[in-house]
């Protein structure tokens, strides 16, 4: 009896709305962008977040990054020089000392990095030589796609071989066989041994240890062929630079000893190096920032997307007033006839509602397309959620009752005789 009723007041309701169309599809508008923007806005937000959190995650949560950098004061201090020789960054003997000291640390990955070109017949590309050890691939974990990785045994016998990345594959391999080729890398040659895929961090706000162009030997081979002098050419003149390790990857056992034993290689690195020639970065730490930041950034987009629902109830609340206005001699018969208050205040209660509803449904619609475009066009990654689609309907509801509620209990306490006598 119940059921019946409420659906005979929501048909009754959508057929006084539709004496009005264009009076309430205008009114419809302000939720139909308020609950767009709110589904469309927190999926940009959400995709954004969520690829940072990712490349966040791929570094490590028990990993701790240390990277040589070069103070400023050194180009400064030696400007006008033809030939110039600046040392700085890691050594050898801090990843000795790091192994030794801290009890936490489970393995150590030392990492040098040079510049060349690789060639294969006509095929060139400049490359990024990763001078490592095999533990590179267990701490930075990339699909490997042909091949093998690199092996103590390679480091062992000084083998001259290479591991390659799909994009460097792809550029140099092309129409010949990938395993097994000859690889011309600056003056040396080695063998192609594996292809693993690559994230390849630039471009993103969060730096990942590897890169689109890499190739990975094995440290003493890069050491014994490369050394640690570098030669660079600048404006007319000559900078050498003397680095040992530009990298040093540490993993520690578990995440209560990651920023505990991060502080510790601040305090062993500054007794060691007389200047700040290196950063650390905690992955750890970077995730829980970006997962705070996270936080905040939906927070201040669905405020946003919420004042655009506001508006919208607003406009609501207005036009339901106007129809009472209108409405005011059928008010008035009705309550002549024997209709109770709270009859009065559910039909309106229900065309506001019904208002909001239907502006919702076609707000999520108009919201889910949204994020599809932006991804198309733009690149952009977007992620709709469950809660935003829901948290949108609920909200558009809650707009119909809350600014509904007013113009239906004036309706409702509208005196019949003075109704009845309304032209």
């Amino acid at each position: 009896m119940v059921q019946s009723k409420t659906i005979r007041n929501v048909v009754l309701g959508v057929k006084t709305l539709m004496l009005h169309k264009l009076r309430s599809f205008l009114t419809m508008l302000g939720v139909v962008f308020g609950v767009a923007s709110v589904v469309a806005m927190l999926a940009v937000g959400e995709g954004a977040s969520k690829e940072a959190l990712e490349r966040i995650r791929k570094l490590g949560s028990t990993n701790i990054i240390i990277t040589s950098v070069k103070p400023p004061d050194d180009d400064s201090a030696r400007r006008g020089s033809f030939w110039s020789m600046s040392m700085f960054g890691l050594l050898y003997e801090d990843e000795q000392r790091a192994r030794e000291t801290f009890a936490e640390i489970e393995h150590t990955v030392p990492v040098k990095l040079i510049r060349k070109e690789g060639r294969l017949g006509r095929r060139t590309l400049d490359l990024r030589i990763v001078g490592t050890t095999p533990k590179w691939f267990d701490l930075v974990q990339r699909p490997m796609i042909a091949g093998r990785t690199l092996t103590p045994r390679d480091a062992a016998e000084r083998a001259g071989v290479v591991v390659l990345t799909e994009y460097g594959a792809r550029r140099l391999l092309a129409t010949r066989n990938t395993i097994g080729e000859s690889l011309r890398i600056g003056g040396e040659y080695y063998e192609v041994v594996g292809i693993v895929q690559s994230e390849g961090g630039q471009g993103s706000s969060v730096q990942t240890p590897d890169q689109e162009v890499d190739a990975y030997i094995p440290i003493e081979v890069a050491r014994e062929r490369y050394g640690d002098v570098f030669t660079l050419r600048a404006s007319g003149t000559f900078m050498r630079e003397s680095v040992q390790l530009h990298q040093l990857i540490v993993q520690v056992s578990s995440t209560e000893h990651v920023e505990s034993t991060a502080a510790g290689l601040e305090v062993m690195l500054k007794r060691f190096h007389a200047k700040s020639d290196y950063r650390i970065s905690v992955p750890l730490a970077l995730l829980r920032e970006a997962e705070a930041t996270k936080r905040t950034f939906n927070i201040v987009l669905g405020s946003i997307a919420g004042i655009s629902l506001l508006v919208g109830g607003i406009g609501i609340m207005n036009i339901m007033l106007a129809s009472v206005t209108e409405r005011t001699r059928e008010i008035g018969i009705r309550r002549a006839i024997g209709a109770k208050r709270r009859q009065i205040i559910g039909q309106f209660l229900i065309e506001t509602i019904v208002l909001s509803t239907i502006g919702g449904l076609i707000g999520i619609a108009i919201g889910l397309s949204i994020p599809r475009a932006i991804t198309y066009f733009a690149g952009m990654p977007t992620v709709v959620t469950a809660y935003s689609v829901v948290l949108s309907v609920g909200i558009s509801m809650t707009v119909g009752v809350v600014f509904g509620l007013y113009p239906a209990v004036r309706a409702a306490n509208l005196d019949p005789i003075v109704a009845l006598r309304h032209e």
